[in-house]
């Protein structure tokens, strides 16, 4: 089944190479979307895909990320037919 979550990170998670660490995780994964800072601090992910492959990527950047993150918030939302994975300034 096709999913796609967006997850709010906050913690020390800005200046740390997360946008950098999401991007590289996510070419092993069979997943699109995009990774940002937002201007609160917090870094935004949206990942579509299937849902064992959004949840283990999910979980990767959960696991290389761990020192950093105080806090995560998922949703789920719509798919909407993303490309790729990017980096999103």
């Amino acid at each position: 089944m096709m999913v796609c979550k967006q997850v709010r990170y906050t913690g020390r998670v800005q200046g740390v190479g997360f946008r950098y660490t999401a991007q590289q995780l996510a070419k092993a994964y069979k997943v699109a979307g995009y990774v940002r800072n937002l201007p609160s601090g917090d870094v935004e992910v949206v990942a579509e895909g299937m849902a064992e492959e959004v949840n283990t990527f999910l979980d990767a950047i959960g696991h290389h990320m761990a020192g950093y993150i105080e806090q995560s918030v998922t949703q789920d939302t719509t798919p909407g037919g993303q490309k790729g994975f990017e980096i999103r300034h």
